[in-house]
């Protein structure tokens, strides 16, 4: 799957949770969720788990502790779907 298609499904992933509008509005691969959005870990969760839906994978407890960035997130998500 190509960037530009996962930075799109993320997007719509993470809307619902995202505090900080305007760091949303230029979300980019360097994007943190916790820093930059200001989404809380509770919701943090949330948003793997709409990952795992949405891609059709799953993500294990050390991948998830990793996906704190945009491209951390992208880059365990093509690894997820490689393995399939």
């Amino acid at each position: 799957m190509n960037k530009d298609k996962i930075i799109a499904e993320l997007k719509k992933i993470v809307k619902p949770y995202v505090q900080d509008n305007a760091s949303f509005d230029n979300l980019a691969e360097d994007t943190d969720f916790i820093n930059d959005l200001k989404i809380n870990s509770a919701n943090l969760v949330d948003v793997i788990l709409d990952v795992e839906d949405a891609f059709e994978i799953e993500i294990d407890n050390e991948s998830m502790e990793q996906m704190l960035t945009v491209k951390a997130t992208m880059d365990i998500i093509n690894t997820k779907l490689s393995e399939k």
